[in-house]
């Protein structure tokens, strides 16, 4: 049977890998932003094609599939920012309003298209919003089985504390995301990811690995890294050290910020600014440094050969390629996404 998957809003390419190494054939993935396509097809058996999705018509995508194809897949991750809790405070910026209806243009490639599979992976916000409701109830209206439910992360072998939601679809039958293949016995952690790399200082960058890359730090960020205990907060440094909103009653809610990872538990999600120790609980669990941008990666589960840029023609832009890596689906979610799209179309 032929099995063939297009991937819409494909980024660098995290669903499309895990959709890959699942087997099932990903043709071609589409994104707005241009950056994204010398990652997307080094990696991947896949062409990228940059484009907006709210230009792009039905009949184009739909050409996309080869002619001899006997299961067509429409999977995507529109763009999740208008929804993410940490950007929910930011719903009536113009950029969240200019991404909140794509789900809706989504919905009518599908109405279009007809494929015999969907797929989509958002973040778990998502599904309390009106227009996740909308689109469900497009799909059954238009006879899909549809099963949608938040996901642990790790259960599925993302070593990173974070849930999301995940959509599956079909025409023909029943359609249902496979058994977590994990427990909280064997749960994947930061060390299984991480633990291998290379020792790195602040600034450093691994002779061997462009990608392994820790961003600097400042004199007094290096004073509270060195004091900063894994799974601890800012509580465990000298007074002197204290940030001003810290001394604030409210400083109790900054608690997850300017933390260490700790070896044997899930990783904080992997935000577009990882690679910043004051950005969340980003610091290495016993070095005296942010993770790296190839940490990064890894606790999104991409292979640790996974290129992001091509070292001949392009100087590293840590904003850019953090943005990519935090923007992604997790490899090994889309990996078991694929999994059960088999099982479905086997069964």
């Amino acid at each position: 049977m032929n099995i063939n998957a297009v991937d819409l809003f494909c980024g660098v390419g995290g669903l499309t890998h895990g959709l890959e190494q699942a087997g099932i054939n990903v043709v071609a993935g589409i994104d707005i932003v241009a950056s994204s396509k010398f990652a997307y097809e080094a990696n991947n058996n896949s062409k990228f094609i940059e484009a907006d999705l709210k230009k792009v018509s039905s009949k184009k995508i739909d050409s996309l599939f080869p002619k001899n194809t006997d299961i067509k897949v429409l999977a995507g991750c529109a763009p999740c920012q208008p929804f993410s809790s940490y950007s929910y405070r930011y719903k009536g910026s113009d950029a969240s309003i200019n991404k909140m209806d794509l789900l809706d243009y989504f919905a009518k490639f599908i109405v279009d298209i007809k494929p015999d599979i969907v797929s989509m992976e958002n973040v778990p916000q998502l599904s309390k919003e009106p227009i996740f409701m909308k689109f469900v109830r497009t799909l059954k209206h238009h006879n899909y089985s549809v099963c949608w439910k938040l996901v642990y992360a790790p259960s599925y072998g993302v070593p990173q504390n974070r849930k999301r939601l995940v959509l599956l679809a079909s025409k023909s039958a029943d359609i249902h995301l496979i058994d977590p293949p994990f427990n909280k016995d064997n749960l994947p952690d930061v060390f299984s990811a991480i633990g291998q790399l290379p020792e790195l200082k602040a600034g450093e960058i691994d002779p061997h690995d462009a990608l392994h890359h820790a961003a600097k730090l400042s004199k007094k960020n290096l004073e509270r890294i060195k004091q900063s205990k894994p799974g601890g907060t800012w509580k465990d440094w000298d007074s002197r050290l204290l940030l001003a909103c810290h001394k604030k009653s409210t400083g109790n809610t900054y608690r997850s910020v300017y933390g260490r990872m700790e070896w044997h538990k899930p990783s904080p999600t992997i935000t577009t600014q990882f690679y910043g120790y004051g950005n969340g609980r980003f610091g290495h669990p016993v070095q005296n440094r942010a993770i790296s941008l190839r940490e990064g990666a890894l606790l999104q589960t991409f292979p640790l050969n996974y290129k992001f840029f091509d070292t001949n023609k392009n100087k590293l832009s840590i904003r850019t390629i953090s943005t990519q890596i935090g923007n992604a689906v997790p490899v090994k979610l889309a990996y078991y996404i694929g999994k059960s799209i088999l099982k479905a179309v086997n069964d």
